[in-house]
């Protein structure tokens, strides 16, 4: 938790709040990082960390994107940020999928 804070803070976002929420409380088994954040200015973020050695593809950005429906459907709120921070190579459709459905990807985290 300390590193994604110290991440955000040079990026400038500041939180007010983070919380981690495992992927078993969403009924999923993949190895993903998930935490669900308030900024000072009140931007709702839900943030997902993907650290793997195969490279993220279409098929992974659909399931992400359903994961977040059900992050959603969880915690009751919609998210007006939802961002992906990938160490992984990217395939371009997945990236491009992605930016169309308002989702920020960041490839600089570890």
């Amino acid at each position: 938790m300390k590193d994604i804070t110290k991440y955000y803070l040079d990026k400038e976002i500041l939180f007010k709040e983070i919380e981690e929420v495992s992927p078993k409380e969403l009924k999923s088994r993949k190895k993903i990082k998930i935490f669900v954040a308030t900024s000072t200015n009140k931007d709702y973020y839900a943030i997902f960390i993907v650290d793997s050695k195969s490279r993220f593809i279409r098929k992974n950005a659909e399931d992400l994107m359903q994961m977040e429906a059900i992050l959603a459907e969880y915690k009751e709120h919609n998210f007006k940020k939802k961002e992906l921070i990938i160490s992984s190579p990217l395939c371009s459709k997945a990236k491009k999928l992605l930016e169309e459905n308002k989702w920020r990807v960041r490839v600089d985290f570890m």
